[in-house]
């Protein structure tokens, strides 16, 4: 039988201070060894999670209002922009994990150590400015598929969501971070299941599909939708959090063992954020095939998605597709209220109680929903400014992986850093001609 001495490290909360970055002396084997032992199945589900976690932002609220917009406005057109943006977010993800696994630090906290004060301190203000962004599509996305489900009107939802994602963070803080994980897995699952369901009902145009997968703008106002899908798919505040999800999550001795986990991540990265593309192009294909097939163009509103789905496929489309909605925003807010704690002790080593933290983030969200304002169209603008933010953390991901003084044998090769480079430049370059649009 395989000591299990070792066993308190390898779930170790990533973002707790002083995060153990090795089991206690008295373990008899690394933590990857022990693990690895458990089988050839068992031992890679294991290893696997960080980026399950991660990919539950990917597929928030905010992804709902612009994929089903996007859909229903331009049918198959923008299938293109969810692929581009996924791939793009497998190695943001990728390298974020990278970094946390190679220094045993997260993303904020390498800020910090290597580059200037001022800028880092900006980049924390502009990390919590994101923040709010962040739980505005998330909470208005839960309140309204709890309205959905259950008539509680919008405000007191919002309440509700509060509570519940301290909830699902309780895990975390009492049985360590896998439990955390495997519940957010799990919400994800539901999610996936709610989408497959709806898909199955609705049906697709494989040929239109095909061609959607094109590049291309259909016209100027389509910017908007590109902008706020990227947005809501490479989003900033978990390319913040993943690193702090991996950096000390499970002990290895040497580099040889670092290069064996890294193999494991780069698979969590490909499995996790695949499911998560899956998700957000079959958003987008549900909303054409029913909605811009039958001419319903102007269908832009979670609520207005919902309702075609009852009165045009069934009642058990429209309770999948709220059921779907509740479960990504219970899930995507504690993942967010996760990341605001990395960000905050990460670059200015300041940790705030969560109830405290929570309703500061929320206070925008409250606000919309407190007043009655657009809901999806609030979810929207939410993911512009997502959009805005990304070159913020991705540049300094870019820049401190490159470094072998900080990324030892797992530094960056020059195409990687390349074509992450290539993908903060296309953002910066898309969000810039959005505002020039915008303000002309």
């Amino acid at each position: 039988m395989v000591p299990r001495t070792g066993e308190s490290a390898l779930w170790a909360p990533a973002v707790s201070a002083g995060a153990p970055t090795s089991p206690p002396r008295s373990a008899a084997r690394p933590a990857l060894q022990t693990l690895r032992s458990r089988g050839r199945l068992r031992g890679v589900v294991a290893l696997l999670g960080p980026a399950f976690v991660a990919a539950v932002a990917y597929v928030d609220p905010g992804n709902f209002a612009t994929n089903v917009s996007a859909g229903a406005t331009y049918g198959y057109a923008l299938a293109w922009v969810i692929v581009v943006a996924n791939a793009m977010a497998m190695l943001v993800q990728y390298l974020s994990a990278k970094a946390g696994l190679a220094t045993g630090r997260d993303l904020p906290e390498l800020c910090r150590a290597h580059l200037p004060r001022a800028v880092s301190r900006g980049l924390w203000v502009q990390a919590e400015l994101i923040a709010m962004a962040t739980d505005l599509a998330e909470f208005v996305g839960a309140a309204i598929g709890l309205n959905l489900l259950f008539g509680v009107p919008l405000f007191p939802a919002g309440l509700l969501t509060a509570v519940v994602a301290f909830a699902i963070l309780a895990l975390e803080q009492r049985y360590g971070a896998r439990r955390f994980e495997l519940a957010i897995g799990a919400l994800l699952g539901i999610v996936s299941l709610g989408f497959a369901y709806d898909l199955v009902t609705v049906g697709a145009d494989p040929p239109g599909v095909a061609a959607g997968l094109v590049p291309g703008f259909p016209d100027h106002d389509s910017v908007l939708l590109v902008a706020g899908i990227i947005g809501a798919t490479v989003m900033p505040h978990v390319v913040y959090l993943h690193s702090a999800l991996t950096k000390a999550r499970v002990y290895c001795r040497d580099e040889a063992q670092r290069r064996e986990l890294l193999r494991f991540q780069r698979l969590d990265v490909l499995v996790g954020l695949g499911v998560a593309g899956l998700i957000n192009l079959s958003m987008l294909v549900i909303a054409a095939s029913l909605f811009n097939r039958a001419g319903m163009v102007h269908v832009d509103s979670i609520e207005a998605a919902h309702a075609g789905l009852g009165r045009l496929v069934g009642g058990g489309a429209a309770l999948a597709f709220a059921v779907a909605l509740l479960a990504s925003g219970l899930s995507s807010s504690s993942v967010g209220t996760y990341a605001g704690q990395v960000v905050m002790q990460g670059f200015i080593r300041r940790r705030i109680p969560l109830p405290v933290r929570r309703g500061l983030t929320m206070l925008p969200a409250l606000v919309v929903l407190g007043l009655g304002l657009p809901a999806t169209a609030s979810l929207v603008v939410s993911q512009v400014v997502l959009s805005f933010g990304i070159p913020f953390a991705l540049i300094p991901l870019v820049l401190l992986t490159r470094r072998a003084d900080i990324m030892g044998g797992l530094v960056n090769r020059p195409v990687t850093t390349a074509l992450t480079g290539g993908i903060a430049s296309v953002i910066i370059v898309l969000n810039g001609y959005l505002l020039y649009a915008t303000l002309i």
